[in-house]
């Protein structure tokens, strides 16, 4: 198995170290060449979404990137990475790839003072750790779209059918719960590249 880290801006480190401690091979994506690779998912980190929205166009990634999750290869967006995936983003009219159902809100919990530590259950895992920073939440979800997570009512991970997010960085803390949900999705999925 190969996965793709975005690796334009933000907290994309973190999850390479995830990824090898769970034995997981991965290459970043920078530059437009780095996505004629084989690969059998795709994780785009937290960060600023406009920034890396930006520098997905500007870099010629945009558009292949979102023709292969449209085509069916998983991608796991944490944070920034949901914002980026949201269909509709309630305070900001700038959509980026637009493909999950979901309607999200930005920087819903404040700036960085808003950022908080909890643990809460996801569905399928069990209680886990959460850490999140100028986070967004979904607040509502269509289609097929399944809710994994709430924290205090509000959305803060959710699937559909290749697509999944989380408004927390699972990235930040030890467990490796989530990473693990999304190599098992992979699967679930098809085709895996060795």
């Amino acid at each position: 198995m190969r996965i793709a880290i975005l690796a334009l801006q933000g907290a994309f480190m973190e999850h390479e170290q995830m990824l090898e401690r769970l034995g997981v091979s991965f290459f970043e994506v920078r530059q437009r060449k780095d996505i004629e690779q084989a690969f059998d998912g795709l994780i785009i980190p937290g960060g600023e979404s406009t920034v890396q929205g930006k520098l997905l166009r500007e870099l010629d990634l945009f558009e292949s990137l979102k023709m292969k999750i449209a085509d069916g290869v998983p991608v796991f967006g944490t944070c920034a990475g949901l914002l980026l995936l949201a269909k509709e983003i309630k305070n900001d009219d700038r959509l980026h790839f637009a493909v999950m159902n979901i309607t999200a809100i930005r920087n819903a919990y404040g700036r960085q003072l808003g950022s908080f530590y909890t643990e809460s259950e996801f569905k399928g895992i069990g209680k886990i750790p959460m850490t999140f920073i100028r986070a967004p939440y979904i607040e509502a979800v269509y289609a097929n779209t399944e809710v994994l997570a709430t924290v205090n009512g509000k959305i803060v991970a959710a699937r559909e059918n290749n697509i999944l997010v989380t408004a927390f960085h699972p990235e930040l803390n030890r467990d490796l719960s989530v990473h693990r949900y999304f190599m098992e999705m992979i699967k679930e999925c098809g085709t895996i590249h060795l």
